[in-house]
């Protein structure tokens, strides 16, 4: 693989972990309060996961940006930021305040 597809493919699959972090606790905002369980439950497995799995990619999207165009090389990253920082406020919403 080319290091231009290797940064077209990991710039997917950032913005889609943060994806799926943000639906992870968009479906625990929307679903009604479950009862205490003894472990986290699956989505809370989900949402670490994904956080988890975005460090190595976001060094995969880094190594292998082209930073002689720079804004096409920020935008995933940008997009995944804002993504996450948005599954976080949720998060924060679900532990605290509801």
């Amino acid at each position: 693989m080319r290091t231009r597809q290797i940064n077209r493919m990991s710039s997917i699959v950032l913005v889609l972990l943060s994806l799926i972090a943000l639906i992870t606790v968009v479906t625990g905002l929307i679903s009604p309060p479950p009862m205490p369980e003894p472990d986290e439950g699956t989505q809370a497995h989900i949402f670490q996961l994904s956080i988890a799995a975005l460090l190595p990619v976001t060094i995969v999207v880094l190594g292998s940006a082209d930073w002689r165009q720079p804004w096409r090389s920020l935008l995933p990253l940008i997009i995944s930021a804002g993504v996450t920082m948005l599954a976080f406020v949720g998060l924060y919403y679900l532990e605290h305040l509801r």
